[in-house]
């Protein structure tokens, strides 16, 4: 089992080291203008140029994410969770959740900022905007989805619905629960940007902006690359919690 690990990330990561060969490949022997594509060698000499503040942007942008997303998951657990215990909350308050869910998030940049000025908050509420609805939808579906004979049983058994939820569609709604989180953390991360192109004074999109008007392209490939790390690292730990609950939770049964 661990030598398979190993393949797996070994292969993973020489796919990452032959995409920027052929990147380096690309730009040193097509004679490409560093202001068209960098090289793999300039963008990451930007790191030493103190006027990025690369440190400083980056932990902002990393704030907006994990923030909005946090928030995402939080709210998007307990709507799902009133959801399976009364249809009726289901009924009424779906409707309008979809109905807010298609609203263009771009067109509510503007008025985030209006309501809550620049910051780091509103592009966090842009990113929770974006992020929570398949994080609800998947969990719901979970709840949805248990087997009905196990319910039956329960209930033949004299269980509490505290007792149905948390031994029955907790641990069943568990994988739809992180599916949901994995396509949450992605489109967080999109959502934080998407908020800082908008209207912010820091951050790692606030840079890319700034360097934009100077044709300072490695500097722009540098930001991209730094906002795809945090965004590794937090579906990184996505799939660690639900290593640690799902698989475990199976081995228990």
């Amino acid at each position: 089992m661990a030598i398979e690990k190993l393949r797996h990330y070994a292969l993973g990561m020489l796919v990452h080291i032959v995409v920027i060969a052929i990147w380096w490949a690309f730009v040193e022997l097509g004679h490409i203008e560093s202001y068209i594509m960098p090289s793999p060698l300039a963008t990451l000499k930007t790191l030493g140029g103190e006027n990025y503040r690369w440190i400083s942007n980056a932990m902002v942008t990393a704030g907006e994410i994990f923030g909005g997303y946090l928030l995402a998951v939080i709210v998007g657990v307990t709507l799902a969770t009133a959801f399976s215990w009364s249809r009726p909350v289901e009924s009424a308050v779906m409707p309008l959740l979809v109905t807010l869910n298609m609203i263009p998030k771009v067109a509510l940049g503007p008025l985030f900022i209006v309501w809550f000025s620049y910051g780091i908050f509103p592009n966090a509420v842009i990113a929770f905007s974006i992020s929570f609805f398949p994080i609800l939808l998947t969990t719901a579906r979970g709840f949805r989805e248990v087997e009905p004979d196990l319910l039956d049983l329960v209930r033949s058994l004299r269980g509490s619905r505290w007792q149905l939820f948390t031994k029955i569609q907790l641990p069943g709604a568990l994988p739809y629960l992180f599916s949901g989180m994995k396509v949450g953390a992605i489109l967080a991360v999109a959502g934080a940007i998407v908020g800082e192109f908008l209207g912010s004074s820091r951050g790692l999109g606030y840079l890319m902006l700034q360097v934009q008007v100077t044709l300072d392209t490695a500097a722009m490939f540098m930001a991209v690359i730094l906002i795809t790390l945090i965004g590794v690292f937090l579906y990184g730990l996505v799939l660690l919690l639900e290593r640690l609950i799902v698989v475990r939770d199976a081995r228990v049964q």
